[in-house]
């Protein structure tokens, strides 16, 4: 018989329901994260403020290190994702744009909940390994997205150092920018790193 059994049938809906409860607790511990730092967000305020039950939360997550690693994979994963999809087609040499681009990257909410892990990770033994091997991936993503899109070189001396300073002031601007609003000068500091790249870039 061709038939399709109930088991099959229900099987699909009970995967997507399953899918769209993780997601819901990674925006939710993201959220936490940024709001309430590592010592506000327990997996009982992040199941809560996600409407989803301990145990359901515990079903995907087993410990809280699982749910928070999980989360920076999230955060890391939305950023390299938010870059490409501001330059869909490529960055046409407008090396300005993918500087501001790149800087607005470590400063908005995304970098901010990772941020919060970073501290966290240095102080829990259990974290930091996890912490610290997801960020080097993200940090050799980020890089490989910014030498594409800035047209870079790399096999020219002193083009791979430029390129990691950048993303180096793009983070320092966005540590800067836990502490207060300063847009007018990341403005100009963007507009100056963009010079300085034409020039060294060539």
């Amino acid at each position: 018989m061709g038939g399709v059994s109930t088991v099959e049938r229900d099987r699909v809906p009970k995967q997507d329901r399953s899918r769209a409860t993780r997601q819901r607790l990674l925006e939710a511990a993201v959220a936490c994260l940024a709001e309430h730092g590592w010592a506000g967000s327990t997996v009982s305020v992040v199941s809560e403020r996600a409407g989803v039950s301990r145990g359901a939360a515990q079903h995907h997550f087993p410990t809280r290190e699982d749910l928070f690693t999980a989360a920076v994979e999230y955060v890391a994963e939305e950023r390299s994702t938010a870059l490409r999809a501001l330059f869909p087609q490529g960055a046409a040499g407008d090396r300005r744009a993918v500087v501001s681009a790149l800087v607005d990257l470590y400063t908005g909410p995304l970098f901010r909940a990772a941020l919060h892990l970073w501290v966290a990770a240095s102080n829990e033994e259990q974290l930091r390994p996890r912490v610290t091997e997801l960020e080097a991936r993200v940090g050799r993503e980020t890089h490989r997205i910014a030498v594409e899109l800035l047209g870079a070189d790399e096999t020219r001396p002193g083009v791979r150092e430029t390129v990691q300073g950048l993303l180096d002031m793009a983070r320092g601007l966005g540590l800067a920018n836990l502490l207060t609003d300063d847009r007018a000068r990341r403005e100009r500091v963007v507009a100056q790193w963009a010079a300085l790249l034409e020039e060294a870039l060539g």
